[in-house]
């Protein structure tokens, strides 16, 4: 997938593991592992959480590694492994989650795994591999593989390592000399096809619905939220990123060619368009849990006062203008400070890993 969008499957991997954690040992659901060094720790939890269920928690942390490995070596693709996620019931059934990265392409692929049916970890093991094709790769697990991983075996065992290593350089050699310059990729079946640059830029954005927004956000917000201006800290800020997130939840697929418009809710964490603005940020989760919390209870005020934005900005963005999208940008920047605009490079809130949002300074 485009690498813009890699970040979707960290955080659902660590939504599901901070939300489910409380009730975990009633569902007999169990998250472990997660991005970067949390990925390590998961056949420690798979241990620890098979001393208290029961099930055997060695051997499971044993699949994980192989798993891992199988992504990693059996499958040379290209991809650095960088989220190993690790989804076990009390029964002993899994899935693994694996996410890898190559920068050079901008590119990111997911592993999938899944426990049931599973008779090889060698043996087209995978229930899916998310992308697309990537030219020629090196892969083990194909069922046409057999042959060479069982002559891997034994060249070992009669030639030895050193012997191999000599063979190998004299391949590697003839194979460079005879190849012939670049590869061709597979055709891309319909995607979001994000830019290059990560900055935001007023090429990317549609200002007209970007206008609609804001002005919506200016003509409800007072009719809509008035307990929630009335809140100490929050005002015109908070339903400007309201009206955004509405359109989100309610907005038709069209709407969504220029994904860029969004990142002007709430900013980014590497400062593209402007710094997290964190007041902004953290009104906004509480408006939408109050909102469904209360929803679950049979009041809709809110959900609906939040799908009405989205009416609205529909409405006034063929009449709404503003400044640039430029001048927008530097606005924000301006206001940052007071809003406690924070990114993952400095002091602040950082970076998501795993889920969570750490109070940190400066630490990656």
């Amino acid at each position: 997938m485009d690498w813009h969008s890699s970040g979707i499957t960290t955080s659902v991997i660590g939504a599901l593991k901070r939300g489910l954690a409380p009730l975990e040992w009633e569902l007999g659901i169990h998250v472990c592992g997660g991005r970067g060094r949390y990925s390590r720790q998961t056949p420690h939890e798979l241990v620890a959480i098979g001393e208290k269920v029961g099930f055997d928690g060695l051997a499971l942390a044993t699949a994980s590694r192989l798993v891992a490995k199988v992504d990693s070596a059996a499958v040379q693709d290209g991809f650095q492994l960088y989220l190993h996620g690790f989804i076990v019931t009390d029964k002993g059934y899994w899935v693994v989650v694996q996410q890898g990265m190559n920068g050079a392409r901008k590119k990111a692929r997911r592993y999938h795994w899944l426990s049931e049916g599973l008779t090889s970890f060698v043996d087209e093991p995978h229930t899916a591999v998310e992308g697309p094709g990537q030219g020629e790769i090196v892969n083990l697990t194909d069922r046409r593989a057999e042959a060479s991983r069982r002559l891997q075996v034994e060249l070992l065992s009669s030639l030895g390592p050193d012997a191999i290593t000599r063979q190998l350089s004299m391949l590697e050699a003839r194979e460079v000399a005879l190849s012939p310059p670049g590869c061709t990729e597979h055709p891309l079946l319909p995607h979001l096809d994000l830019p290059a640059h990560h900055d935001v830029r007023a090429s990317d954005v549609v200002a007209r619905r970007l206008y609609g927004n804001l002005a919506a956000a200016a003509d409800r917000g007072p009719a809509d939220f008035p307990e929630l201006l009335l809140t100490p800290g929050v005002g015109a800020r908070t339903v400007r990123a309201l009206a955004m997130v509405a359109e989100i939840m309610h907005g038709a697929p069209y709407r969504f060619t220029d994904p860029a418009r969004f990142s002007f809710a709430h900013g980014g964490k590497d400062r593209h368009p402007f710094p997290v603005p964190l007041r902004v940020y953290d009104e906004t989760i509480r408006v939408l849990r109050s909102a469904v919390r209360n929803a679950r209870l049979g009041r809709e005020e809110e959900l609906s006062a939040v799908r009405r934005l989205d009416a609205q900005a529909r409405l006034l963005e063929r009449y709404a203008s503003e400044p640039s999208v430029e001048a927008l940008i530097a606005q924000e920047l301006d206001r940052s400070a007071r809003l406690g605009g924070s990114d993952g490079i400095g002091m602040g809130r950082c970076a998501m890993d795993g889920g969570e949002l750490f109070r940190c300074a400066g630490r990656e």
